[in-house]
C-alpha cells in the first residue's frame, strides 16, 4: 500500500473488471449510490492517447452528504463530492485501487463536517477493503 496523508493506494485481489463490479456492488449494498463510472482509458483513446485501464467510480451516500449540503456554511464541501474511487492497472499488470482519505483534512473543519468526513472515510475504506489485498 502506498499512501500519503490524503491519498491511499491498495492492490486489488481481483482483475480490473471484477474489481470495478465488486466495488459498485458493495457500495450499493452499503447504501451508496453510484452516479457515474468514468472510463478514462476510453476517453483518452478518443483523443488518440493510449493508457492502461483506468476507471473512476463516483459514489454518494445521502446520509452523509445531506448532513453537510443542508447547511449554508458547510455547502462549500460540495467541491469534494461525490466521493471517488479509482481503479487502474499499472505496468506490472496488477490492479490498484486509490482513494482520498478526507479524515486528515477534517481537522479545522466545523464539527459537523469533521464528523461526517471521518464517518464517510471509514465507510469508504470498508468498501475498498472488500477487494484489496491489504
Amino acid at each position: 500500500m502506498k499512501s500519503n496523508s490524503f491519498l491511499v493506494e491498495k492492490i486489488s485481489k481481483y482483475g480490473f473488471d471484477i474489481t470495478v463490479d465488486r466495488l459498485r456492488s458493495e457500495a450499493e449494498k452499503g447504501g451508496w449510490s453510484v452516479p457515474a463510472v468514468h472510463d478514462l482509458q476510453q476517453s483518452l483513446a478518443k483523443s488518440g492517447k493510449a493508457v492502461r485501464p483506468v476507471k473512476v467510480i463516483e459514489i454518494c451516500k445521502p446520509a452523509y452528504s445531506g448532513q453537510m449540503l443542508e447547511l449554508n456554511d458547510e455547502r462549500i464541501i460540495s467541491v469534494m463530492m461525490p466521493c471517488r474511487i479509482s481503479v487502474y492497472e499499472k505496468d506490472d499488470g496488477k490492479v490498484y485501487i486509490a482513494l482520498m482519505d478526507p479524515a486528515p483534512m477534517a481537522s479545522g473543519m466545523p464539527e459537523n463536517v469533521a464528523r461526517v468526513m471521518k464517518d464517510a472515510s471509514a465507510d469508504t475504506f470498508g468498501l475498498v477493503n472488500t477487494v484489496s489485498e491489504n
